[in-house]
This record gives C-alpha cells, structure tokens and sequence, in this order.
C-alpha cells in the first residue's frame, strides 16, 4: 500500500494486514482522489474507521491542511501513529482511539467541522445511514463539503436532506459513493 499522489508520492504505508481491517484499494483510492481533487487543499478532514490511516494520509499529500483519524482497533491507531511519524506529518494529525459515534459527539460538542469525511467501516456493521445521519444532524460538514463513503451492502439513496449524490462507482463487490452539502 503506498501514497499515490502528492508531496509523500511512492511512500510506503503500514497496515495492510490489520486484523478486523480491509484497505481501500490503491485503483480505488486513485480514483476516488481524482475526483475530489478540487476539494482537498486546504481542507479539514475527518478519517472514520482510519485503518492505516490510508485515506487521510492521502489527503495530506494532497494538500489537506490538517486530519482527525479515528478508529476503535488499538492496532490501527498504532498503525497509524507509526504512519504519522514516518510522514513527519503530527502537526497535519489528531488520533483519537475510539467509537465513532463517541467521536462524532466530540466534534459536535468541540464545534469542529470538515470540509471531507472519509466513511469506511467494517462491511459487516451496515451503518453507513446511521453516520449519514449523524453527520447531517450535527452539521459536521463546511458548507459544499463531501463525505466520500465506501461500503458493500448497505443501500443509499440519492439525497439525504442536505446532501445530494454526486458520484457512485462500483468497484467489484464495493461502492462508492461521494455527497456534497
């Protein structure tokens, strides 16, 4: 797994083979940058269920001014510390090793917002609708913000109140699916 674009371009990152994990594909990650481009520079990111942190270390190289990576597996956010270090990118990062809607309340009680929120949970949980929803109901995206989420089973439709589809893609067995506010 490597960086595909950017300032950190070809760099090597940790945490393929995370227990309990599944790492956006490389083509997919391509992909998927290449069509949020415009939105990366200078934005706020949020990573739910970060994994490596593969997602967001992108967007750092990218551009993103600064991201928040969340996990509850203790051997991602090691993962992804390691990462952090290695990229020499701390000052762009803030790690927070818990649940996601634990951490969706911090953002909301700290009234911090994101321009991107990168949704990719384990598959199995099916609870994409469920952060939709909690996202939209405390405001967490800047306004013509996206949330770009990834997932196999679950069923979305085309607008969620103040979010409107922009662009699905399926990618064998996974979607994707980008809204903007």
């Amino acid at each position: 797994m490597k960086v595909i674009s950017g300032t950190l371009k070809g760099r090597n990152i940790l945490g393929y083979n995370i227990a309990g994990t599944r790492p956006t594909m490389d083509r997919v990650k391509e992909s998927v940058f290449g069509t949020i481009q415009s939105y990366v520079p200078n934005s706020i990111v949020l990573d739910l269920f970060a994994g490596s942190g593969n997602l967001g270390i992108e967007a750092i190289s990218n551009g993103a001014k600064y991201c928040y990576f969340i996990d509850n597996n203790i051997e991602a956010i090691k993962i992804i510390k390691k990462n952090i270090d290695t990229f020499n990118i701390k000052d762009k990062s803030t790690i927070l090793h818990g649940d996601y809607n634990k951490t969706l309340d911090y953002f909301h009680n700290s009234n911090i917002k994101f321009d991107i929120i990168f949704v990719d949970p384990p598959y199995k949980y099916e609870i994409i609708e469920k952060v939709i929803d909690k996202v939209i109901e405390y405001n967490l995206l800047n306004e013509d913000g996206i949330i770009v989420l990834e997932f196999e089973k679950d069923k979305l439709k085309e607008n969620y109140e103040n979010l409107s589809l922009i662009k699905n893609k399926k990618y064998g067995e996974k979607y994707i699916y980008i809204y903007q506010k």
